[in-house]
């Protein structure tokens, strides 16, 4: 029988550490120590306090928890426009709201929307896997900008005029994933602005706002660009990774096809998260205190990877994860991360999930785990190490 070529996009190599991992820790004697778990972008923390009771509230209610409108109840809708005009202080219609099956869902929705099969997006490398994934599946052609230290794994204005033919969309990511680095809002302004007049649809990744740690300033492609689509998510920031449940901010010109492609996809975002997801918002003092965790981590880190011998290390202005050059130690970031679960119990991810060509020589580090943990990986590191 025919199997259809969207079957054929590249794996999400994070999954299978996550397999790798869960298979180690299982096989691990009594009494050994625990595989400390530096793969995934999960928070350590679960979805806040209010969320949990709001969601029991409902269903203790016997609330049906039926199908919403497509773009999800107009209580959120309407809470998210009011986190715009508090955060960044961006008048935002709610009917420009999509509440997403999270921000895995919204991306199918926008490259549907406002792209076409044969369609060329570039992104910068590295890069959220699943970016070039989903295009590669729905028949469009990701176009990667190699990115590096010296423009902050960023793309630049530069490197969109080189490229000929102009593509009809660029993916941003600030603070990006996996290397942690921001846009400054003059030059995330500057690209929104570059693309709106030369036609380039801009889709902006803000799923990581909330999670910044004071070297840039964080800002939204909204503020800049009537033409931009901002995806942003529930997971991080409000550790609801299991809720399933983010949303997109969309120009006006998006907003109908976007609703209809929704209703035929996903009909709508799971209800209870939903309920979760509004009352999440108000959990500002919880949230913010498992940020102030994820700093002392972040911290941690950056003070006892260096004296590991892993001192190559991009940027981290926001997210939580930790871009590591490992060139020095390795051609085979994979293999090096395969011994590091095996030898000092630690999963982390390598390189060739963000950058297919120059991935070899990176790995990354996601420290949104628990803080003791965060603090032990560098003992095992230099210990596995030698140092």
């Amino acid at each position: 029988m025919k199997v259809g070529r969207a079957g054929d996009a590249p794996p999400f190599l994070v999954m299978d550490v996550i397999a790798a991992a869960n298979a180690r820790a299982a096989a691990l004697p009594p009494g050994a120590p625990g595989i400390l778990r530096m793969e995934v972008g999960q928070p350590g923390t679960g979805a806040p306090r209010g969320a949990r009771d709001a969601a029991i509230a409902a269903l203790s209610a016997g609330l049906p928890m039926g199908y919403t409108e497509a773009f999800g109840l107009p209580s959120l809708r309407a809470r998210i426009a009011r986190h715009y005009a508090e955060r960044y202080g961006a008048a935002v219609a709610p009917s420009r709201i999509a509440v997403t099956v999270g921000a895995s869902g919204a991306f199918p929705l926008a490259f549907l929307a406002a792209f076409d099969r044969g369609d060329r997006v570039a992104m910068a490398a590295p890069f959220y896997p699943p970016y070039a994934n989903i295009l590669t599946a729905l028949g469009m052609e990701p176009v990667m900008l190699p990115c590096d230290a010296a423009t902050r794994f960023q793309p630049t204005i530069e490197m969109l005029e080189r490229l000929d033919p102009r593509p009809a969309g660029l993916i941003v990511a600030s603070p990006c994933n996996p290397a942690g680095t921001m846009l400054a809002p003059e030059e995330l302004a500057a690209i929104a602005r570059w693309c709106h007049a030369n036609d380039v649809r801009l889709i902006s990744d803000e799923i990581y706002h909330g999670l910044t740690w004071g070297t840039v300033a964080e800002s939204t492609a909204a503020a800049f660009s009537d033409s931009a689509v901002v995806v942003n998510s529930f997971s991080k920031y409000w550790s609801m990774t299991g809720w399933r449940i983010g949303w997109l901010l969309l120009p006006e010109d998006l907003v109908r096809p976007v609703e209809c492609l929704a209703q035929n996809m996903f009909i709508s975002a799971p209800h209870v998260a939903q309920v979760a997801a509004e009352a999440a918002m108000d959990c500002t003092e919880e949230l913010e205190a498992n940020k102030a965790a994820y700093a002392a981590s972040r911290a941690a880190l950056l003070e006892g990877l260096p004296r590991a011998g892993l001192d190559r290390i991009a940027a981290a202005d926001g997210a939580f994860y930790l871009w590591c050059d490992v060139a020095h130690l390795t051609n085979d970031s994979a293999a090096f991360c395969a011994e590091m679960l095996d030898k000092a119990g630690i999963a982390a991810t390598t390189g060739l999930d963000f950058d297919r060509e120059r991935g070899a020589r990176f790995l990354r580090f996601s420290y949104c785990g628990p803080a003791e943990d965060m603090r032990a990986a560098p003992g095992r590191i230099a210990a596995w190490l030698g140092r």
